[in-house]
């Protein structure tokens, strides 16, 4: 589950150049997924600090970690000198540490930092630097955007592993539906989903690295599914729902969605209509994320499939976000949201019908843009009658 040195070879170079072009003399990085990034470092995130000085002098980047963070780092095969600090708050701080490591090697440094920082870290690292300027600096959170080959074969084997997750989560339910024992509730199917996920990630790689989860399950039953990011319930499953099953799974931390939706019995008339827009609507929207076509309108194609159909006020979210080793990051498919598509770029698509009382409908694909147009990374089966469990 690591990617290759040629990977950070290429990513480093890149960011040189970047910070060339902005006249800084490097970039303090903070965010766990931006030292993930740029130094294949993942870490249980605490209150104690990470800082990375990534500088447009080659070979004399550092790494600012914990002590007890040292061998793990090197396990890691971390390639970046490595700044330790006993404990947190310390005797001396960890900002401390970083100040004396820059100002011995660059005093009057020209700083990027990321929109990311805190005001509060900032503010320290100006008062402990004070030869220093500070720069706001998007270089790295645009690189971002476009996932290279090498981590394109992660969000493929997570697409996998997100379809199996689907797989396992839908035997739960029909098992107990066929048996006529009682129905799972929704956190049981979320418990059977997250460790299926899991353990197929364990299976498949030797060494496991992530920055936030290797697997996540949300599960919407009935009434509940009207309210998308709600929390698993007790609710048992009933005869006659709709239930979501909104997955995610991420290799080498490089995530991926997919979400379908599920009824249980024969479909009422009422259910057929909600479904049928909501494939209508994900299909188009998942057609229209083309390079060169901006984030904002790709959103409105494919949400006016639900508005022309009468069910604009079902609506709740954009159809979409930016997917890479975050689970959200940018770009967003948003109307607020002007970023030009390109190919590299891994969105979802995922436009909802959130009706109250009744349920909710909502597919999602992790989609790649590419030059031939996109690309659906996840496969599972999304129209109603291959997602009736009968």
């Amino acid at each position: 589950m690591r990617l290759s040195a040629d990977f950070y070879t290429g990513v480093r170079r890149d960011l040189r150049a970047r910070l060339q072009a902005a006249e800084l003399d490097g970039v303090l990085v903070t965010a766990p997924a931006d030292v993930a990034y740029l130094c294949g470092f993942f870490y249980a995130v605490t209150e104690r600090p990470v800082y990375l000085w990534f500088g447009t002098e080659p070979g004399r980047d550092f790494l600012v970690l914990p002590h007890l963070d040292t061998e793990y780092a090197e396990a890691q095969e971390v390639d970046v000198e490595l700044v330790t600090y006993p404990e947190y708050p310390g005797v001396v701080s960890a900002e401390q540490h970083l100040a004396d490591q820059l100002t011995a090697r660059l005093p009057q440094a020209r700083i990027g930092y990321s929109q990311g920082v805190a005001v509060g870290v900032l503010t320290t690292w100006q008062r402990l630097m004070g030869e220093a300027t500070f720069m706001p600096f998007s270089g790295l959170a645009t690189m971002r955007l476009r996932k290279r080959p090498e981590e394109l074969v992660f969000h493929r084997a997570a697409a996998e592993v997100c379809d199996d997750m689907l797989a396992a989560g839908r035997a739960l339910v029909e098992e107990a539906w066929r048996a006529g024992t009682p129905l799972p509730t929704e956190s049981d199917i979320a418990r059977h989903v997250i460790g299926h996920g899991t353990d197929e990630l364990y299976r498949r790689f030797d060494h496991v690295i992530y920055t936030t989860k290797l697997a996540g399950g949300l599960v919407y039953a009935g009434p509940n599914a009207a309210r998308p990011h709600g929390l698993p319930s007790a609710r048992r499953l009933q005869a006659g729902d709709t239930f979501i099953l909104s997955l995610g799974a991420a290799a080498a931390s490089r995530f991926v969605e997919s979400e379908r939706t599920f009824v249980l019995g024969e479909p009422t008339p009422e259910q057929e209509r909600y479904f049928s827009v909501a494939v209508q609507a994900q299909e188009t929207g998942t057609q229209a994320m083309i390079a060169g076509r901006r984030c904002a309108e790709v959103n409105r194609i494919c949400l006016d499939v639900i508005r022309d159909a009468g069910m604009g006020q079902y609506l709740r979210h954009r159809q979409g976000h930016g997917i890479g080793i975050q689970q959200h990051e940018a770009p967003w498919v948003e109307d607020g949201d002007p970023t030009v598509l390109e190919p590299g770029m891994v969105l979802s698509s995922e436009p909802g019908i959130y009706v109250p009382g009744h349920g909710g409908y909502r597919i999602s694909d992790t989609v790649l843009v590419t030059e031939a147009g996109p690309e659906r990374l996840t496969q599972y089966p999304r129209t109603l009658e291959q997602n009736v469990i009968a």
